[in-house]
């Protein structure tokens, strides 16, 4: 490999504190505690924690050590790493998903990120007073956004949406460009605990409110966690939530991303791992603590105290609409509500911008390490690469058309392959003997033995059936969109062009490779 200082973490704290800061985001305060509400409360948290401990846990194990062994051989992007693993001309080829999925994903998380400065500027300067009438919540976010037709979002030039918009972009590359430990550690080492802190905040208000609406009686602190949590209608009702296979693939799908399984970061954030540094007790404290955001935080504030004010009926409503929807409206019935509504979307943007800095850093990584490009270079050609791409995203913006297509196809889709390329190179190719060697090298956690089998044959059986069930039930829904809207095209066309673009990339990367690898006469 040709010489270049390389990038690294200033301590272990804080690439545990990185990778848990790109798992924790909006999908562990909005997305897990709707997918419990929606799938009958404690019955989601089975196949929830079986995905965990078959898929999660065991990938997130087995991403840290591909990510440092290939680091160990110079690399840490996904092409090369793959490459160094399996001397197959396939292999970095198959890498590509590890760029192309953190990349994309960044360009519509970017936009959902403004989303919560916007409403935390609202409730900091007290412009969220709206009332009591849910359909003026609807009203707002719909204008937010500009939901009713194509364009209605930039229409109204620099609007305070577009103004955070563009914050956030302005934010993002400044700590990405500073690099690992003088930007997005700097950020976790600050961020993660300051996001703790407003969780906890938010969580002793909405658990402290005892019975607030006396006519209501039912609707009390203890009835809004028995709603989040109860086995609802006994053993017959569980063994009814449990025959639904839609529910075990929102449990599997929740857990990839929630835990950044199959995205590409963790793989190369450990690639900047030295060979002694601890990957056993490290994967797993980061895992642990998306948990405990997720599952401790998330579950116990969003479902409970929509519960409190707008009983059953205020649970439902997806991600979006329980997070700027409902959660507003709930934050009107609260007393000090424009604190606390403050407080939980400003939580929000910290779990976000932790998540969204994380996602351009294997792209970056690659063209540092395959193109010879420095780091202003790589970034440059990066944000203009996703801000075409939000671009897009922001103009077909009609009932979020384009966002919903590429969250499903690079989202989810391109998850699910990768998270199933990695389960194959870990215990088929690398090998769980070599692999467990890279995890017990300087490790104060044991792993279990367990783990070997796992990896090598359930995680794959439960991948491909998932998969299998899912594309089944989801996957002609989606064909349709294709069909039928010219957003859902435009998106997938440049999201197919970015993909052969990097394709490309990675055909030039291996070149350089293989030059740099042949003997010096």
């Amino acid at each position: 490999m040709a010489s270049r200082k390389k990038d690294s973490w200033g301590s272990s704290l804080g690439v545990i504190l990185a990778v848990t800061g790109s798992a924790v985001g909006l999908g562990n305060f909005l997305r897990f505690p709707g997918l419990a509400a929606k799938y009958d409360g404690a019955a989601f948290l089975i196949p929830y924690f079986l995905a965990l401990f078959f898929l999660g846990l065991p990938i997130a194990w087995s991403e840290w050590a591909m990510g440092r062994f290939g680091g160990q051989q110079g690399y840490n992007s996904c092409p090369g790493i793959f490459r160094s693993i399996w001397k197959n001309r396939l292999a970095p080829y198959l890498g590509v998903l590890g760029l192309i999925v953190p990349v994309v994903i960044y360009m519509y998380y970017l936009w959902i990120e403004s989303w919560c400065l916007g409403y935390a500027w609202k409730y900091l300067t007290g412009q969220m007073n709206l009332g009591m009438d849910p359909a003026t919540y609807t009203t707002h976010f719909t204008s937010f956004v500009g939901l009713q037709t194509d364009g209605d979002f930039l229409a109204h030039g620099f609007s305070l949406p577009v103004i955070c918009l563009l914050a956030c972009v302005i934010l993002n590359f400044f700590f990405i460009y500073r690099g690992l430990s003088g930007g997005i550690e700097k950020v976790c080492l600050w961020g993660m605990p300051l996001l703790v802190i407003c969780a906890l905040l938010v969580l002793v208000r909405v658990l402290t409110l005892g019975t607030p609406d006396p006519t209501h009686p039912e609707r009390n602190v203890l009835a809004g966690l028995a709603y989040m949590w109860d086995i609802r209608g006994g053993l017959p009702g569980l063994l009814h939530s449990l025959s639904n296979a839609e529910m075990w693939m929102a449990a599997a799908g929740q857990i990839f991303f929630s835990l950044s399984v199959g995205f590409g970061v963790v793989i190369n954030y450990s690639s900047y791992l030295k060979k002694r540094d601890d990957i056993a007790l490290g994967s797993t404290t980061a895992v642990a603590g998306n948990e405990f955001c997720e599952v401790s935080l998330g579950g116990l504030i969003t479902i409970p105290a929509a519960f409190l004010f707008l009983g059953a009926a205020g649970t439902v409503g997806g991600t979006f609409g329980l997070g700027f929807q409902t959660l507003p409206l709930v934050f009107a019935h609260m007393p000090a509500g424009q604190l606390f509504g403050f407080l939980w979307f400003f939580l929000l943007f910290i779990a976000a911008i932790t998540s969204s800095l994380s996602m351009l850093q294997p792209a970056i990584a690659f063209m540092e390490e395959g193109l010879d490009l420095d780091r202003r270079g790589s970034v440059s050609l990066l944000g203009f690469i996703t801000l075409m791409g939000t671009g897009i995203v922001v103009w077909f913006t009609k009932d979020l058309a384009a966002l919903d297509a590429m969250d499903f196809w690079v989202g989810s889709f391109c998850i699910f392959i990768l998270a199933t390329i990695q389960t194959f190179l870990y215990g088929w190719v690398l090998g769980v003997k070599r692999g467990r060697e890279e995890l017990e090298r300087g490790a104060l956690l044991s792993i279990p033995r367990i783990f070997d089998f796992v990896i090598r044959y359930v995680s794959p059986v439960y991948l491909l059936t998932v998969f299998v069930i899912w594309l089944h039930q989801k996957g002609a829904e989606n064909l349709e969109a294709i069909r039928t809207q010219p957003s859902v095209r435009i998106a997938l066309l440049f999201v197919a062009a970015v993909l052969i673009l990097f394709l490309l990339l990675i055909a030039r990367a291996v070149r350089v490779w293989r030059i740099r690898e042949e003997p010096k006469s």
